[in-house]
């Protein structure tokens, strides 16, 4: 991503600074969801962080096809995803379904909140090690972005089936901890920014991208629990299909 202090006093395309945009925007989304949690708005909280998530997806790329990365864009977003992922969900749960088990459920939040950060740092380093430019087919762990998607799957069983948890809250915190060690595991999980797909299966592809867009748009979380489902499944097959010799952190 850009950094406009590379160069001082040189003129700076605004374009170039359109995936820094994007990552404060983000930010702006999370610390938005952490106040709407607070007021009760759950509903909110979370679209703002599947929000903030397409942003995340969508400014390192930007920022390699503008050609504007930067040291300050890599961090910006680390401390992005950290708040987005790392913080917001696991506190937007806790408002929602725990403030009746404090002790056992304030635990399961610091213990989600640190194996994110642990993930990050893992991520950061193993980008700034010799080994960064090894094949990233796969990731080690299931990444950050995702498993605020999959933490979050309690609150998506409640929004598509009834407005009350259907799940007891020790139970919500025992599945928070356990997407939290899923993130700092060594399971080899599927990359999908490495994906290639061949020339003949780009239409049935753009097809199935609408179709689940539509679906998003129309059923969301219906839409949200299959896809949280589907991922749970291509990780576990990943599990059983590479063992425990993965090819890259991530």
């Amino acid at each position: 991503m850009t950094d406009p202090t590379e160069k001082p006093g040189s003129n700076f395309a605004l374009i170039r600074l359109l995936p820094n945009v994007m990552t404060s925007v983000a930010i702006c989304a999370g610390l938005s969801a952490i106040r709407f949690g607070v007021q009760g708005n759950y509903t909110l909280a979370v679209q703002l962080i599947l929000a903030a998530s397409v942003l995340d997806g969508l400014d390192g790329r930007m920022a390699r096809l503008l050609g504007s990365e930067s040291k300050i864009g890599a961090e910006l977003d680390s401390l992005a995803d950290f708040l987005n992922f790392g913080v917001a969900p696991p506190l937007i749960i806790y408002f929602w379904a725990l403030q009746d088990i404090r002790s056992l459920a304030w635990l399961s939040v610091l213990i989600y909140a640190l194996c994110c950060v642990m993930r990050l740092a893992r991520f950061n380093a193993s980008n700034k090690s010799e080994d960064a430019g090894r094949d990233n087919a796969y990731f080690e762990g299931v990444p950050s972005p995702a498993g605020a998607l999959l933490v979050m799957l309690p609150l998506y069983l409640s929004f598509a089936f009834t407005d009350a948890p259907l799940v007891p809250g020790v139970i919500i915190c025992l599945y928070m901890i356990l997407v939290g060690f899923l993130m700092i595991s060594r399971i080899p999980t599927w990359s999908f920014k490495t994906a290639k797909i061949s020339r003949d299966n780009i239409g049935f592809f753009l097809i199935g991208v609408c179709f689940v867009a539509a679906a998003v748009l129309t059923f969301a979380w219906v839409t949200l629990i299959a896809l949280c489902l589907c991922y749970v499944g291509v990780v576990v097959w990943m599990w059983l299909e590479k063992g425990s010799h993965p090819t890259i952190d991530g």
